[in-house]
């Protein structure tokens, strides 16, 4: 009976040896405070006492970064917030090499994204946000490596400006929209009488397209709901009437200086 005894109670301490990772789970042993190895996804057995387990979540793992104040390169104060994904690529040197990995990725992030967004301007962060987050996703992947953590994604999530730089930045955006329309317009005026010229050319060429231009501006004038009449008379007969009047004033000046002598004298 006491070796019945005996036995259940070393199975049941073996048992208590008895472990099980899921699939996203690691085991981290120590034998006697030395590093025995890790183990896991599944079911495994340490030896009781002697054997001691970390256990190690192994999925993406996502950080929020809180605003953080900063200065850019051309002086500006802003606030900036972030978001950060990593993992665990080895589960030895993440429990080895430092204490608190969550906590250390956390504050070597913080400080990393501060010190990038500082060395740009203002005009970069906006723009660039893509360049500013892999510089800060290659520094941060630099420290933690050695412990066993690999950075996958480093993304900023909002920037906060200043109220007076954000009128400034309204104002400056205005003026390049108006200036952009004063481009637009004078263009189009300077294609506008590159054709006029053109079209002035070729009738001078051709009085007859002259005409029908002139008719066709008759037309258009019609076809509108209004009680104006319009003559035009053809460019030929109007050339003639000045020609004519020209020398009608060029004969005049003779004929009244000749009237005088054909008055008889008593």
């Amino acid at each position: 009976m006491g070796s019945l005894v005996g036995l259940l109670l070393l199975l049941l301490f073996a048992s208590t040896g008895l472990k099980l990772d899921r699939e996203y789970q690691r085991g981290v042993i120590f034998r006697l405070g030395r590093l025995k190895g890790v183990r896991g996804p599944g079911l495994y057995w340490i030896v009781p006492i002697v054997d001691q387990k970390v256990q190690l979540d192994v999925r993406t793992k996502t950080v929020n970064i809180e605003p953080q104040e900063t200065v850019t390169a051309d002086s500006v104060t802003i606030k900036v917030n972030a978001v950060l994904y990593y993992r665990i690529l080895s589960g030895d040197k993440a429990v080895n090499r430092v204490e608190n990995y969550q906590m250390a990725v956390y504050q070597i992030a913080l400080t990393t994204l501060r010190n990038v967004v500082g060395q740009n301007k203002l005009d970069d962060v906006l723009q660039n946000r893509d360049r500013i987050n892999l510089k800060v996703q290659e520094i941060v992947d630099e420290i933690t490596g050695p412990w066993g953590i690999e950075i996958e994604r480093v993304e900023m999530k909002d920037v906060e400006i200043p109220l007076a730089m954000q009128r400034a930045m309204a104002k400056e955006a205005e003026a390049l929209r108006e200036k952009r329309a004063r481009l637009i317009k004078a263009s189009a005026e300077e294609e506008a009488s590159r054709k006029l010229s053109e079209a002035s050319r070729t009738m001078m060429q051709n009085p007859a397209a002259l005409e029908l231009r002139r008719m066709q501006m008759l037309t258009e004038i019609g076809a509108e709901n209004n009680t104006t009449t319009v003559v035009m008379l053809p460019s030929d007969l109007i050339t003639l009437a000045r020609n004519l009047s020209a020398q009608t004033a060029a004969q005049t000046p003779g004929d009244a200086h000749a009237a005088p002598q054909d008055t008889p004298t008593g």
